[in-house]
């Protein structure tokens, strides 16, 4: 880990109502440069809503974002995108029948002018996601490849690439390896390594505590919108993270009532 002191973005005491329910209250995160930072929790715990709200989705209802030190409120994903927080979905926003290169640039096309004319620089797009890919550790077969024909963990690191080419600070990934299998799970976790050592900030959220000890230097857990901790690797136990996420002392009277079969 290469953290430098400052954090890059902080979440102060972070709520966010939708109505009466109340999806965040009071959470509070740190992110550093060159860290992955693991934010960990069940369904419902939070996670997607605070994600959202990091990336310009949602406005907390209460609460304070710091980017780079100074206060900041997105109104839109794309300022947030534009400042340099980028998040990667499960969905990956990828067209199946479309070629490697032309979703590696989809929103940001290059254009190469033919007089009046602009077209779109095949080229360029070619030679910059070969390249990009190559430092992922991805070998395509040429990057007129259709993305549907690469596999799960391809396909995240193609997102993952893109963000970071085009200027990602914070690089936000929601469950990226909760469908993959042991390979292309290890894959992506050798990506986000390769991400954090470029000095950037990983957010990684998932709900597998071995995914996250894997990579992780920074685990948060959230339960029911609330924080229920902050540990650096080291300080805690994959045992001690799996029981904090499953709620601790409500698990242990479960497994009780079960006869010990939790």
């Amino acid at each position: 880990m290469t953290t430098e002191h400052a954090p890059i973005v902080q979440m102060k005491n972070i709520e966010k109502h939708f109505g009466s329910v109340i999806a965040l209250a009071g959470v509070s995160v740190e992110v550093f440069p060159g860290e992955c930072h693991c934010l960990l929790g069940d369904n419902g715990a939070g996670k997607s809503t605070f994600i959202k709200t990091m990336s310009g989705v949602h406005k907390p209802t209460n609460g304070e974002i710091h980017f780079e030190g100074k206060p900041m409120s997105f109104d839109r994903p794309r300022e947030a995108m534009t400042a340099g927080i980028a998040t990667v979905y499960q969905d990956l926003a990828m067209i199946p029948l479309m070629s490697v290169s032309r979703n590696f640039f989809m929103g940001n096309e290059p254009l190469r002018k033919f007089g009046p004319l602009r077209f779109f620089d095949h080229d360029h797009a070619n030679e910059v996601t070969m390249a990009e890919m190559r430092k992922m550790g991805i070998n395509l077969r040429g990057p007129d490849q259709a993305v549907g024909t690469l596999s799960g963990g391809e396909r995240q690191t193609v997102a993952i690439a893109r963000a970071v080419y085009f200027g990602a600070k914070v690089l936000i990934l929601d469950e990226p390896t909760s469908a993959l299998g042991v390979r292309q799970t290890a894959n992506v976790l050798a990506t986000i390594d390769k991400v954090r050592k470029q000095g950037i900030a990983v957010v990684f959220i998932t709900h597998n505590v071995r995914h996250a000890m894997a990579v992780g230097d920074r685990f948060t857990v959230l339960n029911r919108g609330k924080t229920l901790g902050t540990a650096q690797r080291g300080q805690i136990t994959p045992e001690e993270l799996q029981d904090l996420m499953a709620g601790g002392q409500e698990m242990v009277a479960l497994e009780g009532s079960l006869g010990g079969t939790v």
